[in-house]
């Protein structure tokens, strides 16, 4: 069985989120299956990973959109460095860019990028079994494969979407249709969605069967969509809920090359006290503090706007027993209160931007990981912490209440309910009373550290999904 999965990123070649982590380790895992052969296809970005590989240039043609007539190039990285094989498509002038998002014109490049996609399939009489579609981004192939003249070739394939953040649905004008490949006209219903173009709509609509990254987020999708609970209702018979896992020879706090200290479950407690050492004394921090951390983009979604008063209360109730340690960006208020609090607070420490290898070492030291999300369709981070023995303090939502279960009901985790500050500081609280107890605490990181995350299982989900 040959799969392709189709995103616009994929780590370590481009990351802005979870949608990376997911699309560079779940084609690895299921290479490993017998039989199964999965490969990505991704637009070209000016990134380190393009300059560091070798790619052979497999297909050079031209498409129409509108007036404007493109050149498409499908570069292949040559040695599968990866763990499979990685194709990037270039368009000169709209997927050449330095990053993923941002920019003014992305509906017509995310058409570009599925449009020429496609039409190198349909040159090179390459019919793969599965086209598998990941968020918005590449919504549009299902209609594209089943209704579009140009890929007539392709009719018939197998299309899977996944849904890895329904907050984002690519609404676009229909004026846009003019740069769409020639389809039925009679067929626009199956993309439209209140008047626009809805990519993410017509993923659900058209795709023979769809995915949420967790079954938590799949029940929350019925009754709070963005105005789709009506349409995921009405499909419901080829919904499924399938959680991510992670890739643990990335995230092995055993070899991380990123750590200052390793360590495993054994020696956990003694080796992680030393990077939390080493952290600190980088920061300014007090390392016999408990250290709460977040890592992530500032965004509503997340719960960031609650965490400059989280920092204030929190201080303030402990009489500044406790360290909190931030790392991320987005919003530029965020930003600007938490950089006001770092020079007022000698406990709480901010370093603003994506720093994958930073997350790692904060993985590595924290005590506690803040995920205050109003929204979390799956979440990876709190697995990445439990992982490294940091215990997850989280949301009871989405993919969060499947995977960290409250040690109240013997879990090794602490859950909130309701997003806002004053619950998120009484379960940092809560918190604090288990760090006061040496015997708990320790148990907590040991049974963190032995949940299984792995992509193997999850790997396996996908491919009988396929085979159905």
């Amino acid at each position: 069985m040959v799969i392709y999965h189709l995103s616009t990123e994929c780590y370590p070649v481009a990351k802005v989120g979870g949608l990376a982590d997911v699309v560079g380790a779940l084609p690895k895992y299921q290479n490993k299956i017998k039989g199964i052969e999965a490969r990505v296809v991704m637009p070209w970005y000016n990134k380190p990973f393009i300059y560091d590989h070798e790619f052979d240039l497999v297909f050079d043609g031209f498409i129409h959109q509108g007036t404007n007539m493109l050149q498409v190039q499908v570069l292949k990285e040559k040695t599968d460095a990866l763990g499979f094989e990685l194709y990037m498509v270039r368009i000169p002038g709209l997927l050449d860019r330095d990053n993923p998002y941002g920019y003014q014109d992305e509906s017509f490049q995310f058409i570009a990028f599925q449009h020429g996609l496609l039409h190198w399939l349909c040159a090179m009489q390459i019919r793969p079994d599965v086209l598998h579609c990941h968020d918005y981004h590449t919504g549009l192939v299902p209609f594209m494969v089943e209704h579009c003249r140009e890929f007539e070739f392709l009719k018939g394939v197998k299309t899977i979407g996944t849904i890895h953040n329904g907050e984002y649905q690519g609404m676009m004008s229909w004026g846009m249709a003019h740069y769409m490949p020639s389809f039925d006209s009679y067929k626009w219903g199956l993309m439209d969605w209140n008047g626009f173009i809805n990519p993410l709509a017509s993923m659900i609509k058209c795709a023979h069967a769809f995915t949420t990254v967790s079954e938590g987020y799949l029940e929350e999708l019925f009754i709070s969509f963005r105005g789709l609970e009506s349409l995921v209702r009405q499909e419901f018979g080829k919904a499924y809920g399938i959680i991510n896992g992670i890739d643990t020879e990335v995230w092995n706090p055993e070899t991380d090359p990123m750590l200052d200290f390793n360590f495993n479950s054994k020696n956990a407690v003694a080796q992680k006290k030393k990077n939390k050492e080493q952290l600190c004394q980088e920061y300014g921090l007090n390392p016999k503090l408990p250290l709460f951390a977040f890592i992530g983009r500032f965004a509503t979604e997340k719960g960031a706007d609650f965490l400059p008063d989280v920092v204030w209360k929190s201080i303030k109730q402990s009489y500044g027993a406790l360290n909190i340690m931030i790392l991320g960006s987005g919003n530029t208020y965020i930003e600007n209160k938490l950089k006001e609090y770092d020079y007022t607070y000698t406990n709480f420490a901010l370093d603003l931007g994506y720093k994958e290898h930073l997350s790692h070492k904060i993985y590595a030291s924290a005590d506690f990981l803040l995920m205050p999300s109003r929204v979390e369709p799956c979440g990876l981070n709190q697995m990445y912490s439990m992982r490294y023995g940091t215990v997850p303090v989280v949301r009871y939502t989405g993919g969060l209440r499947d995977t960290v279960e409250d040690i109240s009901t013997g879990g090794a985790g602490l859950n909130f309910t309701y997003p806002g500050v004053d619950d998120i500081v009484h379960a940092m609280n809560r918190a604090l009373g288990i760090y006061n107890q040496k015997g708990v605490m320790e148990d907590l990181i040991y049974a963190n550290m032995n949940f299984d995350f792995a992509w193997e299982k999850s790997a396996e989900k996908y491919i009988a999904l396929y085979n159905s």
